[in-house]
């Protein structure tokens, strides 16, 4: 069991790591809520042709927790990283989203009464202080972006964080694969919607850019939506909800290094206050009497 959590998260890593980067080359020939809609759309089409036979396995009950488990955890997350990529670096971005084991023992504690230690809640304040200069140094590095879209991503962190406890106490009995299709069953009408009112011509596939982007989305929701889900439910349900969300900082790593290599600026001050933010969350992910 911890062999595989461990590979579960690593996979996650370099999944996740690489989706930033994705979406920030889909927005170059597409608008964000047409990336949002397709990467859902695209990624339900996977999912149901994999296991819609799951469908039939969710009972009327649980059809409440999943439908607002998918909301929070794909539906509002897929439209706000894509408007905030529109501003922000791809990297700083993924640093930022790094805050969701925080915010994961914040929303525990507080509405799901999950017990937490001194050291954690230090991990919590050291870690929304290295947020706080993350931002700052990005301003003053990147003038010309519009940091304020930094507070989309810090949103997503929050719906991250309390998908993870929904899962954790109302999911926990459903395999990941019922989960992931249950979601994606919820919300691509929805999608469909959005997509349907975002003004997109289809004559603008003949041009170049618009067929690459599409083609981006397409990978992001194989791999980034639709794989990614299956592997990070299953994650849950092997771990705690903490040990699950520290996936956010692990990918790190990936995301900083295809920012870099795509010609995005990073300060040794971004560093450093990327260091803040995974000290931060690593002590939040200690505690001696949960089991990861």
């Amino acid at each position: 069991m911890k062999l595989n959590k461990w590979f579960y998260l690593i996979a996650l890593s370099l999944i996740w790591g690489s989706s930033f980067i994705l979406i920030k080359k889909a927005l170059v020939g597409l608008e964000a809520s047409q990336l949002g809609s397709l990467r859902i759309i695209f990624s339900s089409i996977f999912i149901f042709l994999i296991a819609w036979r799951n469908i039939l396995t969710i009972k009327k009950i649980e059809w409440k927790w999943i439908t607002i488990s998918a909301f929070l955890g794909s539906f509002f997350p897929a439209f706000l990283f894509a408007f905030a990529e529109k501003e922000i670096d791809s990297s700083v971005a993924s640093i930022i989203n790094s805050i969701v084991p925080l915010n994961t023992l914040i929303l525990g504690m507080i509405i799901f009464k999950i017990e937490s230690t001194k050291r954690q809640i230090i991990g919590v304040l050291i870690g929304f202080f290295g947020t706080y200069l993350l931002i700052t140094s990005g301003l003053k590095l990147n003038p010309d972006q519009n940091y304020n879209y930094a507070g989309l991503v810090i949103l997503c962190s929050f719906l991250y964080a309390l998908n993870v406890n929904i899962i954790k106490k109302y999911l926990q009995h459903l395999s990941a694969l019922t989960i992931t299709v249950g979601h994606f069953t919820a919300i691509i009408f929805p999608a469909i919607l959005v997509f349907l009112f975002s003004d997109f011509e289809f004559s603008s596939l003949e041009k170049g850019e618009v067929k690459t982007s599409i083609f981006y989305v397409f990978i992001l929701a194989l791999f980034g939506t639709a794989l990614a889900k299956i592997i990070f439910n299953k994650l849950i349900k092997i771990s705690s909800p903490v040990f699950a969300s520290s996936v956010t900082y692990s990918m790190l790593i990936v995301s900083i290094f295809w920012g870099i290599v795509d010609g995005e600026k990073f300060s040794i001050y971004q560093l450093i206050a990327t260091l803040i933010i995974v000290f931060g969350v690593i002590l939040t992910n200690k505690k001696s009497n949960i089991k990861n």
